[in-house]
């Protein structure tokens, strides 16, 4: 089956929505709202939707129970990736993968540079990788940089993605 094949099966991927913040709450939360927005219109299923503070250890607590909850495929956050001390999300993130997705922050710091925010695309720290059986996004938390993640890389791959992760696993 060709790369083109398994991106029109469109499997139905069960998502965690994580905003890291010591400011937002699920009402001001436009990222994490937008993000669910993508999802369900393209037909995904949001097992969890949270807002959990700049705090290295309950990111890394948090982010381990679900990559071992058989509810949760994908786990999209937003927020705390920035270069500011209180910005953690990217080194709580990274220890936790066994496998690491490059790709993903390379082009999506290129789209960022070329269609939304220029030369500032330098600062992004946007990473994806894997745990176990489930993907890992890291992404900033502005509104455009979540667009632009979900709607250019996300959607378009999000069921291939989770494809090739299980396609040689025993589960």
């Amino acid at each position: 089956m060709s790369v083109k094949e398994h991106k029109r099966e469109n499997h139905v991927v069960n998502c965690m929505i994580l905003t890291i913040s010591d400011t937002r709450t699920l009402e001001t939360d436009m990222s994490g709202g937008l993000i669910e927005e993508q999802l369900k219109a393209n037909g995904h299923w949001i097992s969890v939707r949270d807002i959990i503070k700049d705090d290295r250890n309950d990111i890394q607590k948090i982010v381990t129970r679900a990559c071992v909850n058989p509810g949760v495929e994908v786990i999209i956050c937003n927020g705390g990736t920035g270069i500011a001390d209180r910005d953690v999300t990217i080194e709580a993130i990274k220890e936790l993968f066994t496998k690491e997705i490059p790709g993903f922050g390379e082009i999506f710091r290129m789209l960022s540079y070329k269609e939304d925010i220029g030369s500032a695309a330098i600062l992004s720290r946007a990473v994806a990788g894997t745990r176990n059986q489930t993907v890992i996004f890291a992404l900033p938390g502005s509104t455009g940089a979540v667009k632009l993640a979900m709607e250019k890389l996300i959607i378009p791959e999000l069921s291939h993605i989770i494809h090739e992760l299980r396609k040689e696993s025993p589960h």
